[in-house]
């Protein structure tokens, strides 16, 4: 069976949910494919962002849990920073992501759950092969769908981009496992970072709550750096109770996530004649903390509207370079000095994250979330250099500014 659409949104997370959102909004006709049984069947993230990027984005404030206090735990140190207004949150991702697709589906996208796409339909042109479609095997049956544009928003599998040979595997990437959790007692404001080998040899350790009773507790570890599980590294801490898990009293997991996220910069190109990446599938991450939410929502819609727009020019290359120049010069830049910052931490023995994370003590809650946010403009990163005199906090910020 073949079905005409003018645009495939090959995954339904919050980039493709978005984007089906905005290019059905504008007027195409589009399909989205889910291949798990329900959108957010599955998490994958442990779900931090920001909370002026989801007020930008119309996020409702009942999706996620607000946070004004930041913990960084090293084996022999601990540093807390506490701040007065909430500026970052942990989101109800299976919430969010549904609230998305109401959203999509309000404005007119179909939606097709457990349907996965096993092939992209290619046609020839003059000068080469360009995608025209999508194959996909659905609950009702294999189903072609003809169409002039597919966005991959497939997420770290770049599954469409991939099958029409305009990208490859990443070769850096966080691999993460986390539990969400009931314990007795968390402070609700407050997140946990925990760095050092007993935490993870390539990575860090995570406390994000959602509640005072309702936590998640994770571990991410770099590839190829580590070939550690991080499930193992997870249980451990667990079992051992590792600071701060001492003071949550009992603990007891509910759900397991597992999930991977792109590790190595952006794309070096985001679109092709027929073809659109947006979300994991074109690097829209921040190395830092390994979060993308924002990018995809947001990143999502550009992608809908600039693909809309597209259509009346047949979805070429030249028509959708607005998508990725837009995207690029908004966060590129700082996505590759936040890369820079974390080789910088990706490779510190436990004394030497003993001592860095001493670098956190002095900065503000503001001065902390715009730097782990990636929010690196350069008289950002000159004020933080010139009001922190501390050696390691001045090469940090130096290393930011020179990149």
């Amino acid at each position: 069976m073949v079905e005409r659409y003018e645009i495939a949104v090959v995954g339904g997370g919050p980039a493709g949910l978005s984007a089906a959102w905005a290019a059905a909004k504008a007027g195409a006709s589009v399909i989205l494919f889910e291949k798990d049984e329900a959108i957010a069947h599955s998490v994958r993230t442990s779900g931090v962002s920001w909370i002026d990027s989801m007020d930008a984005l119309g996020i409702p404030s009942n999706l996620y849990n607000p946070i004004s206090s930041y913990q960084f735990v090293s084996p022999s140190n601990e540093v807390t920073i506490a701040g007065s207004n909430p500026r970052s949150c942990v989101l109800d991702v299976r919430a969010t992501y549904q609230h998305l697709a109401f959203m999509a589906a309000e404005a007119g996208a179909k939606m097709m759950v457990r349907s996965n796409v096993i092939n992209v339909v290619k046609k020839e042109k003059e000068n080469g092969r360009v995608v025209a479609g999508v194959k996909a095997s659905t609950p009702a049956g294999d189903l072609e769908v003809s169409c002039p544009l597919v966005i991959d928003a497939s997420g770290f599998g770049t599954s469409a981009a991939r099958r029409a040979g305009m990208a490859g595997e990443w070769k850096r990437y966080g691999v993460g496992a986390e539990y969400e959790c009931y314990c007795d007692h968390a402070d609700s404001a407050l997140w946990t970072l925990m760095v050092g080998q007993q935490y993870s040899e390539a990575g860090y350790a995570w406390v994000f709550p959602l509640s005072r009773n309702r936590v998640r507790i994770g571990v991410g570890i770099g590839r190829p750096e580590s070939q550690a599980d991080p499930l193992d590294k997870l249980h451990a801490i667990l079992e051992k109770r590792l600071k701060p898990l001492d003071k949550l009293g009992k603990i007891q997991p509910v759900e397991l996530h597992y999930g991977f996220i792109p590790n190595e910069g952006t794309r070096a190109s985001t679109v092709a004649d027929g073809l659109l990446m947006v979300g994991d599938s074109a690097g829209q991450a921040n190395p830092l903390v390994l979060e993308g939410i924002r990018y995809a929502i947001e990143f999502g819609r550009l992608a809908g509207e600039v693909g809309a727009r597209s259509l009346e020019k047949g979805a070429t290359r030249e028509s959708l370079l607005d998508y990725e120049k837009a995207w690029k010069s908004k966060v590129a830049s700082k996505i590759a000095s936040a890369l820079k910052v974390q080789s910088r931490w990706i490779g510190l023995s436990d004394e030497e994250w003993d001592r860095e994370i001493e670098i956190l003590r002095d900065m503000s809650a503001d001065e902390f979330i715009d730097f782990v946010k990636a929010e690196f403009s350069a008289g950002k990163m000159m004020k933080l250099a010139l009001h922190h005199p501390k050696l390691a906090a001045r090469q940090l910020f130096n290393m930011v500014l020179k990149g």
